[in-house]
This record gives C-alpha cells, structure tokens and sequence, in this order.
C-alpha cells in the first residue's frame, strides 16, 4: 500500500476495479482545508482517462509493473506477433491494446507493460518518434513552398502522414508517434 505523497507520473494503481497509470497530479494545499491531489488517470484496459481527487495521506493500492523490450515481427489474423529480446519469448496482442499500430515496421522496438504478479500484458508504448521511408506523394511543385501547405503520403507501413509539399518519394521522415505527425526529413 502506498499513500497520496506517493503518487507520480507513470505509477499504476487499482481504482474502482481497474487498473489506471497516473498521466498527470498536482499536490494542492489550500489555504483552508485540507491538502488534496488532483490526478488525472488512464484505464489500462479501456485507454479512458478519468479525472479523480484523492485527499492528502489517502491510501493507495499500487499495482508492481515491468517494462519489457520487445521487438515487432509481423502481424496475422491472431494479432500483433512480438518477440522479447533477452528471453526470445513471444507474444500476441489485440490491435486494441497498441496506441498507434499503422507505425509498427518489422523489426521496430516498444515496450510493453506487464503485471508483475500475474504476468500479463497491460498496455504498450511506441517509441517518441519512428523513421519512415516515404513510399507515395505527389511531386511538389517548384515555388509552393513559401506557405505551410502540406500534403498527403503513404509511408513503409501503409500509413497517410500530412508532409509539408518539398518531401518526395523516397525520402525519409521522422514521424512522431504519439500525434502521427510529420517533424523533420532525414539526412541521407
């Protein structure tokens, strides 16, 4: 059992029957009353964020995770294959379960939570930022790049990225995972 002064970004907690990672807290001591923690939580099982209030030295049941590296091998009608890196163990998941599975590329590296007690796959992260190499777009015209126009492509993984219009087939872009955005063009 831990306690409100505990409470961080990333601990994971039983709430109401779930299981839910602090995404964000703030410690409030008001001039009157008593001090509370506002946090902000994220259901492991369903991807929903709740808003909740716990009073200052309130108890909480913390739930023990593991990070475990994982490499992406490919996907069937069963799901999304991955194989551990250090005990070549494999695993299967629901595309439910991965935040922004149109990036995987084989070979790629996430993590994957699991429950330390009963071993079980909770939820996955996706590296901040993926390369992909730009395999469809519609030439560029000469002279447009003056505004912020962007335009539609189709990366390695078959997924449509918005690329300012200088970005041509062939080139590779970082992408960042989290909004699907496009950020820079790499260097050959």
């Amino acid at each position: 059992m831990a306690s409100t002064s505990d409470i961080r970004n990333g601990l994971c907690l039983n709430y109401n029957g779930d299981i839910y990672s602090v995404v964000e807290f703030l410690h409030v001591k008001p001039g009157k009353g008593n001090a509370f923690v506002r946090t902000k939580l994220k259901s492991l099982t369903t991807g929903k964020v709740i808003e909740n209030t716990f009073p200052a030295g309130h108890k909480i049941d913390d739930v023990r995770v593991e990070r475990r590296k994982f490499q992406f091998l490919y996907k069937d009608e069963s799901g999304y294959n991955f194989m551990d890196n250090e005990t070549y163990d494999q695993v299967t998941l629901a595309e439910e379960m991965l935040d922004r599975p149109e990036f995987l590329k084989e070979g790629s590296e996430i993590e994957i939570l699991f429950h330390a007690e009963k071993n079980i796959p909770l939820t996955t992260e996706m590296p901040a930022s993926i390369v992909l190499e730009v395999t469809y777009t519609e030439p560029g015209v000469r002279g447009d790049t003056a505004t912020n126009v962007t335009k539609p492509a189709i990366v390695e993984t078959g997924a449509e990225v918005k690329v300012p219009i200088f970005i041509n087939q062939g080139d590779k872009i970082r992408i960042d995972t989290r909004t699907g955005a496009y950020q820079e063009r790499m260097k050959s």
